[in-house]
């Protein structure tokens, strides 16, 4: 027994009460110890309960589906006031191809289009209009110019004159100056392969001696249809343009050689276009130049 104390004394140390409690403890059981020392509650029995590691493992697993769950409906919410909701006043999906067609002729700046299919429903009114009234202002009835034109509407309904016309003198004037800045790009979308080779050459010939030309519409007085064929499926339409420009050429150091800045010259040219009827490309080319008079 005195062995016992002095190894409780050991384990619990030199307080008596304690040292008997444990005592008790251990001989009588820890009812009768609860019974006659309170004390033993606090020194044998836990005041926490130990979490095992599959407890700590759930606690984790609750806490970051909370997170998850509060990121998701944030997530939400915050689509739901970018995107909006449907309202039944939504625009149709954008269709590129239908895009494409209504855009076809804006493209490409640098060529003469044909009207686009808008125009069909004056082409009707024009085709049902008396042969004396249907080229007026362009031809004349009877003539092979109205003839040349009649066959060139007969392959293509959406054809007409005087918008050709309004693009020959777009394209003319955006040709002399692309040529005259020695703008290959422009050309090349502008002219059939003949017709830019010869630009080219004049172009590449100019560039290696050193030289540069400087050209300024002032005008285009007139540009009149003379003449108008279809050629199996390839229409080609002559006009004659009537110009005042400044042009002036440049040597390597600057110096004028030929033209004046200051002198408005009179220019006449007579230029062909050409174009595939049977083609979607509405795109008409210079095939053909010469000097008028």
């Amino acid at each position: 027994m005195v062995g016992s104390k002095r190894h409780m004394r050991r384990l619990f140390g030199a307080n008596p009460w304690i040292s008997a409690a444990a005592y008790l403890h251990i001989s009588a059981g820890t009812v009768l110890c609860l019974r006659r020392f309170p004390v033993c509650g606090v020194l044998l029995i836990p005041r926490f309960h130990p979490v095992t590691a599959a407890e700590s493992v759930q606690d984790v697993f609750d806490t970051w589906t909370i997170i998850l769950l509060a990121v998701a409906v944030a997530i939400f919410l915050k689509l739901r006031s970018v995107l909006g909701q449907r309202t039944g006043r939504e625009r149709p999906p954008y269709d590129p191809y239908s895009a494409r067609d209504a855009m076809r002729g804006a493209t490409n700046d640098n060529v003469v289009t044909l009207p686009g299919r808008g125009a069909e429903g004056a082409q009707k009114s024009a085709e049902s209009s008396e042969p004396s009234e249907r080229w007026k202002g362009v031809a004349e009835a009877g003539t092979a110019l109205a003839a040349g034109l009649d066959a060139i509407v007969g392959e293509d309904k959406t054809f007409d004159a005087k918008h050709f016309v309004a693009g020959a003198r777009a394209a003319y004037e955006m040709i002399v100056l692309a040529y005259a800045e020695g703008d290959r790009r422009a050309l090349k979308n502008l002219l059939s392969r003949e017709v830019y080779d010869g630009f080219e050459a004049a172009i590449r010939e100019r560039e290696s001696k050193g030289e540069t030309v400087e050209t300024r519409f002032v005008a285009i007085d007139k540009s009149d249809i003379t003449a108008a064929e279809l050629r199996v499926r390839t229409a080609q339409i002559t006009v004659r343009f009537v110009s005042q420009l400044v042009s002036l050429t440049r040597d390597h150091s600057g110096a004028v050689i030929e033209g004046s800045p200051d002198k408005v010259t009179d220019v006449t040219d007579v230029w062909t276009f050409a174009r595939d009827v049977s083609s979607r490309d509405p795109n008409w080319k210079l095939v053909a130049t010469e000097a008028g008079q």
